[in-house]
């Protein structure tokens, strides 16, 4: 294991703190060259914390790395900065067991933990770590395919991207996240989502098996079998690190898809979103290969945002049944193309080198929703409000809003009961993104902004308590909007979190309250 510097400094300070004498300190910061400075008393937990009794345990691989030491920053900056977790020490482990050996040594000395991936979670819960480690997967990154060619073994920080690209070479699919830059497994323990689930379901429908560390430092390799199987689906952030999963795959066949992009102004809201209703969603039984998505943003010289919205379909070219209604409806500008599953990302804005992949310093709160069907008298008024709230003098100019209308035939073959995750029979995924440059006061109206915008989507839905994907949540939804509302459902949640993390170490992500 590689130290830096200023590991060596604090590995020793840790462990002698209270017995070096002030002179002696004094001189071993000058013969080293830095600065190690003192912990504010929220931290001071970390005095006891020897860190080099954890380099010993970690494989040659691992790496260590303090505040202004090596990767530290890259590996620790969160895509939004809004209530971000507070870390100390970064440790990048090689191997599931220096995962274990982390965590370990962490509940001895009572140091919070959490595991940063693709690190594109923006909950504001994340904001209650402090003084704590950062356990960066990035190095446990890899796919296996099975002589069977019916699965394939992922490791824990293995980025989507990597997925598509690495079974694609095999002539393989599964279902994942649909962003490239997120890691495979985060989206996955919230259920997620992706462009395949029309045929297979959710990301987390495809677990065969799953390593996990538990809260104790135990790794576990649990089944179906297991009472934890069921949590893990759904609310998986809340009960341990997955360091690898088995997942179903399948042959490459859906490889072809095209894409007819139409844009809209503003002025035709209602009749995109009534038109998307009757000719793609039709009450929840939008085609398997088909998908429609939508962004609203502003661009220069348009009074308002303007519509972006995408026809997805798994072919050659979009069938004009589909698009002819849409051009009926006047767009000013109608692009469509062809490729293959790999183009997707990068036709609706979300492949590596797009700005939702970009750490550029700003806020990014969401603020989701699942809605049955769109109203498009609800989103005449989102659409009158986010004008207003994104216009060219706001802070939130730069803001988006996301309409995500996957395919469910996959999603609703599974029992809704068999799994924590609660919105099976939803169709639509709808999460205003209020994104700003952190400045006095800004928080505050973003979080108003988001949720007015959320309460009228949710009122014209009929809903009495939120539906919310956790993966998207901001942070207020509370365990009814992140993982259902149904007794049965709380209650068997807050009987698995007691058994498996009494002491809440997961509960960080969207974490279950316990009485």
């Amino acid at each position: 294991m590689r130290w830096s510097n200023a590991f060596l400094a604090l590995a020793t300070w840790a462990s002698t703190i209270e017995a070096i004498e002030e002179e002696d300190l004094l001189s071993q910061e000058s013969s080293l060259g830095i600065h190690i400075g003192g912990l504010p008393p929220s931290c001071s937990f970390w005095a006891s914390a020897n860190l080099t009794e954890l380099s010993t345990k970690l494989s040659p691989g691992a790496d260590i790395y303090l505040p202004g030491s090596g990767s530290f920053n890259s590996l620790s900056k969160r895509w939004s900065e809004l209530q971000i977790p507070q870390v100390n020490v970064t440790v990048s482990p090689a191997t599931e067991n220096d995962v274990v050996q982390t965590v370990k040594w962490a509940n001895k000395y009572r140091v919070p933990f959490l595991v940063f991936n693709g690190v594109h979670g923006a909950i504001t819960t994340l904001g209650q770590m402090d003084c704590g480690v950062n356990i960066a997967v990035e190095k446990l990154s890899g796919v296996t395919v099975a002589s069977s060619g019916t699965t394939a073994t992922i490791l824990g920080g293995t980025k989507s991207k990597v997925v598509t690209d690495s079974l694609w070479a095999a002539n393989k699919q599964t279902v994942t996240g649909t962003c490239e830059c997120v890691s495979y497994l985060g989206p996955a323990l919230g259920g997620g989502h992706g462009w395949l689930q029309g045929y297979y379901g959710l990301v987390a429908d495809q677990f065969v098996s799953v390593n996990i560390v538990l809260s104790d430092g135990t790794l576990k390799t649990i089944t179906p079998t297991s009472d934890l199987w069921w949590a893990v689906k759904g609310a998986g952030h809340n009960f341990g690190i997955v360091t690898s999963v088995k997942v179903k795959i399948y042959p490459a066949t859906h490889k072809q898809w095209a894409i007819e992009t139409l844009m809209f102004t503003g002025d035709k809201v209602q009749a995109v979103y009534q038109a998307a209703n009757d000719y793609l969603l039709q009450n929840g039984t939008q085609p398997v290969g088909v998908i429609n998505w939508s962004y609203w943003f502003n661009i220069p010289d348009f009074d308002g945002p303007v519509i972006a919205f995408y026809i997805i379909q798994e072919g050659t070219s979009v069938n004009p049944v589909y698009t002819a209604p849409f051009h009926a409806l006047g767009p000013f500008s109608i692009e469509p193309q062809a490729g293959d599953y790999r183009d997707l990302a990068r036709w609706t804005g979300i492949d590596l080198a797009a700005p939702p992949c970009q750490k550029g310093n700003l806020a990014n709160p969401r603020f989701p929703v699942y809605l049955p069907r769109y109203n498009p008298t609800a989103q005449q008024t989102i659409y009158n409000i986010f004008k207003t709230a994104t216009n060219t003098s706001s802070p939130f100019y730069n803001s988006l809003f996301m309409f995500e209308g996957y395919s469910t035939q996959g999603v609703k073959a599974v029992p809704s009961a068999s799994t924590a995750f609660a919105w099976r029979s939803d169709n639509l995924l709808v999460a205003p993104l209020i994104q700003y440059t952190p400045g006095p006061g800004l928080d505050a109206a973003a979080k108003a902004l988001g949720n007015q915008l959320r309460d009228v989507l949710e009122a014209g839905a009929g809903y009495t308590t939120p539906h919310a994907y956790v993966n998207y949540a901001y942070g207020d939804e509370g365990n009814k909007g992140w993982y259902g509302a149904e007794l049965w459902r709380q209650a068997k949640l807050k009987l698995l979190k007691a058994k498996y993390d009494p002491l809440g170490r997961f509960s960080f992500f969207g974490g279950i309250t316990l009485p």
